[in-house]
């Protein structure tokens, strides 16, 4: 039986192709605000991380009432390190709104979320966005869609859904319309596709009750809250369910709150029938994939599988001589304690501590996920340090070492497309397609993660700050050997002091800086790059000799090219095995793990007569 009255669609596409915005436009028009209500763009990116990066991170769930149809509406994440979120949000949809970049068109992360909505058999409707953006191709990138549909298997009745459902938009400027010469300027032909065209949800609504937990929300008052979609049945709060762990393992619960999705918000409610979202307090542990089942006539449904981590990083408490100075949690035994908090909130990561008890492995899809936690831990106040991200092989069934392998893609003008084929050659790449524009050079790659990391400076270098370089998570792949590093050595402070114009003049003759007049240093911290192989250890508070004789230009001040400096994602994908990047509240450093000179070369020795 379809449940006329509702709708359930995701919204996907490549990292900043509008989602969150067109969200913000459909809300609007369903009347969720007032005329008069000041709202923020971009309502959906609540986390402070998702504003200032422009992406959106966690899923999000929100409703629409519409002609008497409520409309679940899933924002997912673009980008491929937070496909975890991705691929289990799909499963409570029935038909998606692909989202994609009238200029741009498909992009390489439009495949990722392309062939989860695919695999998963939803019905997909086109959004072709930004259509009043200058250059922009609307019917180029429809066209391109459909051919990306096809290349990534989609069935007959799925493409020619496609061809018939496209809708033509400017989410931020609020209109969407059937053919872009119309003059329309509001959002209703869309909605009025998705009420008329979109599948409403087929369920049972009389048969046992089947519910599958999907995505896991936690508050500090009552625990673990699961989310997911009644698939038949009723659930109601009050009543005794059976909970069916992946693993088989079985258990009971009572149904304590029960929360449906009302605009923005959540609503609590007596019961939710078949064919809704729904947020079930009371389940104590709940893990995705959980299914809450009648215990008298229980269902079973297919587990939910999340693509494993890729990346792991160490954690560490910090033990910088500035330690302290920034932030109020420094103690490992704290940080222990956020990050084993984190693995109960956040399924996607593996989070261990190790077995010397040194410090804390968290394993994740990448290093754009990585990092958005230990954002997130700085700005609670914390200090800490962590290793090289290394990348996590595993076993074919053939007992053969495979690694992950990315699909990368480089848009750059033609005059650099040579240099950035030389770049990805010499860290492990291999071309796969190469498509020359008027301008510009579109160049796709296949090429081991360990390779990605560091590459992205190498090929903005190349391009001169103009080439645009995207990548997403293909396959495991055959194990491809030593791919090479950092080709250049690192300055290293001797001394903790701050900085020195006078030292540092003379310093960036020898390469490019990190620090700046004042900067406090410490013993063993990266203060800059040097042009060529090898580390080398200097004074960054070294000043000038004063003598009795006065110089004509003894007062001629020192000429600074202003110093090179580093997100936490550049940081992490900087360093080598020796290495580590603190991070404080207020900074991020890179530091060799042993500080002392003396004690480098000590290990370096034994690391050698260990090879023999």
């Amino acid at each position: 039986m379809r449940v006329e009255n509702l709708r359930n669609i995701a919204i996907i596409a490549h990292v900043d192709h509008g989602k969150t915005t067109m969200v913000d436009k459909l809300l609007r028009a369903a009347g969720a605000f007032r005329a008069n209500q000041q709202v923020e763009e971009r309502v959906l990116d609540s986390n402070d991380q998702e504003r200032e990066r422009g992406i959106t991170i966690l899923a999000k769930n929100i409703s629409i009432e519409y002609k008497g149809v409520k409309i679940n509406v899933i924002d997912t994440p673009g980008h491929a390190d937070f496909g975890g979120e991705v691929e289990r949000v799909l499963r409570m949809a029935d038909g998606a709104l692909l989202l994609v970049d009238a200029f741009e068109g498909p992009m390489p992360q439009t495949r990722f979320v392309l062939r989860h909505a695919i695999d998963t058999g939803l019905k997909i409707m086109i959004v072709i966005n930004k259509i009043d953006r200058p250059g922009a191709e609307p019917e180029r990138a429809y066209n391109d869609c459909l051919d990306l549909m096809a290349d990534l298997g989609a069935t007959d009745e799925q493409l020619e859904f496609a061809m018939e459902h496209v809708v033509y938009a400017s989410a931020v400027n609020g209109y969407a319309r059937l053919d872009p010469a119309d003059g329309n300027d509001d959002m209703y032909p869309l909605l009025d596709m998705i009420i008329d065209d979109l599948p409403a949800p087929e369920v049972d609504p009389e048969g046992p009750l089947a519910m599958q937990c999907v995505t896991i929300d936690h508050s500090n008052f009552v625990g673990r809250i699961g989310i997911g979609r009644v698939y038949s049945g009723t659930v109601r709060q009050g009543e005794s369910i059976l909970v069916v762990k992946n693993d088989g393992s079985t258990s009971t619960a009572t149904v304590k709150q029960l929360f449906t999705f009302d605009y923005l918000g959540r609503t609590e409610c007596d019961e939710i029938g078949a064919g809704d979202i729904a947020a079930v307090v009371g389940v104590e542990s709940t893990d995705i994939g959980d299914v809450y089942t009648d215990p008298e006539n229980p269902v079973s449904l297919d587990p939910i599988e999340i693509d494993p981590p890729t990346l792991s990083i160490i954690f560490e408490a910090s033990t910088s001589p500035l330690v302290g100075r920034d932030g109020d949690i420094v103690g490992a035994r704290q940080l222990k304690e956020r990050l084993f908090a984190e693995r109960e909130n956040n399924v996607t990561m593996r989070i261990e501590e190790l077995e010397d008890k040194s410090g804390v492995e968290v394993s994740g899809r990448g290093i754009l996920h990585l990092s958005v936690l230990m954002e997130t831990l700085r700005r609670e106040g914390f200090e800490f340090q962590v290793g090289r991200p290394r990348v996590l092989f595993k076993k074919d069934d053939a007992g053969h070492t495979v690694e992950p392998v990315e699909q990368a893609v480089v848009e750059c003008p033609d005059e650099y497309a040579g240099k950035v084929i030389e770049v990805f050659g010499n860290a492990g790449g291999t071309m796969t397609n190469m498509a020359s524009g008027t301008t510009v050079t579109h160049i796709e790659f296949k090429i081991p993660t360990r390779g990605i990391m560091g590459l992205k400076n190498r090929v903005l270098n190349v391009t001169h700050g103009e080439g645009v370089f995207y990548h997403t998570f293909l396959e495991y792949g055959p194990f491809a050997g030593e791919i090479g590093g950092r080709n250049n050595g690192a300055m290293i402070s001797m001394t903790t002091e701050k900085a020195v114009a006078y030292a540092l003049g003379t310093l960036q003759e020898r390469g490019a800086l990190f620090v700046e007049p004042g900067t406090e240093c410490y013993e063993g911290m990266l203060v800059g790059e040097r042009n060529q192989p090898g580390d080398m250890v200097v004074n960054i508070a070294r000043t000038k000799n004063l003598g009795n004789q006065r110089s004509s230009t003894a007062d001629i001040s020192v000429q600074l090219v202003p110093p090179r400096t580093f997100s936490l994602e550049e940081a992490l994908e900087y360093i080598i095995d020796d290495e580590l990047v603190e991070i404080t509240p207020k900074n991020i450093r890179m530091r060799k793990r042993l500080l002392n000179a003396t004690d480098r070369k000590k290990a370096a020795v034994r690391a050698m007569n260990a090879a023999k």
